[in-house]
């Protein structure tokens, strides 16, 4: 298997309202834990230093990749209120409480597909093309993702925040004869875990081909909301499983 790369986001300066004053987000760094052996379960964690706080905090997420919804016992949140203590302190929590849904050395690797750190402006936020695997000649058809955002009425604690607050649909397109577009995820609300979101864009694209089952696909989708100091980055996943003719 290919180890999994994932980009280290940490916080930087934003645009400044002034020459001299300039205001900082909150920019988690997201990494890919990988899949149980089955192809059940895609797992994943995200931490950092939470702005205004400055508390540490991690995330940690278990999908089950049948139904695109969270395994039983994730969402695992974890923030420790002390200026002084480390992130690796508060990451060791949440893989604590993470090892009761599976433990991390039973989680295997597979593809990075795509990567698009969230610095990236050159790429497309809105569409990752990719080849499955990496084999030349490519023995699997092009997988393709699209993303489009959806606008909602404020409502909750974003109210008075913004006049609206940003959904976003995600759609795999058909790029065989025969195939269709398939939409893997569409907002009908805005979750409160997002905060107040104010955009979306495509972070990466993992497969993994279990050794008895249909290939599993995980797209990760980076989440833009109003922070503290700055605009904040969040992270979080949709997953499917390949057609049968895949």
């Amino acid at each position: 298997m290919i180890r999994f790369l994932t980009p280290r986001i940490v916080p930087a300066a934003l645009l400044a309202l002034s020459s001299s004053v300039s205001f900082a987000g909150d920019f988690s760094t997201l990494n890919v834990l990988g899949f149980s052996q089955d192809g059940s379960i895609f797992a994943f964690e995200e931490y950092g230093i939470q702005d205004g706080s400055g508390f540490p905090y991690a995330n940690r997420f278990y999908i089950d990749t049948a139904t695109d919804s969270f395994v039983s016992g994730s969402p695992i949140r974890k923030r420790l209120e002390d200026e002084s203590a480390s992130v690796n302190d508060v990451r060791d929590m949440a893989a604590q409480s993470g090892s009761a849904i599976i433990e991390d050395d039973e989680l295997v690797d597979g593809f990075v597909a795509g990567l698009n750190s969230v610095t990236e402006t050159s790429a497309d936020p809105y569409r990752m093309a990719v080849n499955p695997r990496p084999v030349v000649p490519p023995i699997d058809a092009e997988i393709e993702f699209r993303l489009k955002e959806l606008q909602f009425a404020a409502s909750g604690s974003c109210a008075g925040i913004t006049e609206s607050s940003v959904g976003f649909k995600l759609t795999q397109i058909a790029t065989e004869a025969g195939q269709k577009a398939k939409v893997l995820h569409e907002d009908v609300s805005i979750p409160t875990s997002r905060s107040c979101p104010t955009g979306y864009r495509i972070g990466g694209v993992y497969t993994y081909y279990p050794p008895a089952s249909k290939p599993v696909y995980a797209v990760t989708i980076a989440v833009k909301s109003y922070g503290f100091e700055g605009p904040d980055y969040r992270w979080m996943a949709v997953t499917t499983h390949a057609e049968a003719s895949d």
